[in-house]
């Protein structure tokens, strides 16, 4: 499938823009570092820059203090999103390291998310539940690794836990999420105890899809997740929403093709008019919970 260069330069300018934050330098004394104007460094930090010069790219990594491998995948970013052809759809597999995650950089960014799954999603998960996931992924890993990926993804939950301007995030989860065991009985049940009570915050919309619900649009939707960067002070928007699927054991897609967004949309609106309310959600949930605790 072609790469879309209008995500992979949000991509690079989001992680270039983050990496300068983190050293405390303004655009304009980055600019003067890398010897570059500052309206150029803004508009590649925005993505705007149509051919980002690899050169450049490279001078600021180094200006950042970023590791080698680091710098390398982001010339290669940089390479990629000057000769793709926009198409709307980016595929990304084992292409990023953890601190240089796509969809972990896209969701820091986002100010709404919405997705339907059939597992709990990542920033509700306990993290037992996290670990019994991971850990069958890793199938065997090292103990240190397991941990190091379990504490990640717990980290990234800080989203919508903040004070300030937390993540609006809405969950259609289907039934099944509820009833494939993950770990054991007792982890399932402090896990959906947990989504009862989390699924109270104001910013979180949890409701579930039964089984009697059937299939919406006749066949069993893909877990999907539409990211959605809002606007800025002037009521534009910051970036185009991104719809993300995950690849499990392929690559994983990612979608800004307007057409294609919309229809997830309208997706997620089908599915959610077959939900259960919130109320009737967290009652579920607690339901479950309770016939758990009876199996352990």
């Amino acid at each position: 499938m072609t790469e879309s260069p209008t995500l992979l330069r949000r991509q690079l300018g989001r992680f270039l823009r983050e990496c300068r934050e983190a050293t405390g330098m303004t655009i304009a004394i980055a600019a003067a570092e890398a010897r570059l104007s500052a309206t150029g460094l803004q508009r590649l930090e925005s993505g705007h820059s149509k051919t980002p010069r690899t050169q450049a790219v490279r001078e600021l990594c180094t200006i950042y203090e970023l590791s080698s491998d680091e710098a390398d995948k982001a010339v290669d970013l940089a390479t990629k999103a000057a000769k793709a052809d926009d198409e709307g759809v980016v595929t990304l597999g084992g292409m990023f390291s953890d601190a240089f995650n796509l969809y972990a950089s896209m969701e820091r960014s986002a100010r709404r998310v919405i997705t339907f799954q059939e597992l709990i999603p990542g920033l509700l998960q306990t993290p037992a539940y996290a670990r019994g996931l991971i850990g069958a992924y890793l199938r065997g890993g090292n103990l240190e690794e397991l941990e190091h990926r379990v504490e990640a993804r717990v980290a990234r939950q800080v989203l919508v836990t903040r004070k300030y301007s937390p993540l609006r995030l809405e969950v259609l989860l289907h039934e099944s999420a509820l009833h494939r065991v993950i770990g054991s009985p007792r982890i399932m049940a402090a896990q959906l105890r947990q989504l009862a009570e989390v699924g109270k915050r104001a910013n979180i919309v949890l409701r579930i899809q039964p089984f009697k619900a059937g299939c919406t649009w006749g066949k069993p939707p893909t877990p999907f997740v539409i990211l959605d960067f809002g606007t800025d002070s002037r009521g534009n928007i910051v970036e185009p929403p991104v719809v993300y699927l995950d690849g499990s054991v392929s690559s994983d897609l990612y979608i800004d093709n307007h057409e294609t967004v919309q229809r997830y949309h309208e997706l997620a609106e089908d599915i959610q008019r077959t939900t259960l309310d919130e109320a009737d959600s967290r009652s579920l949930l607690r339901q479950v919970a309770k016939e758990y605790d009876r199996d352990r």
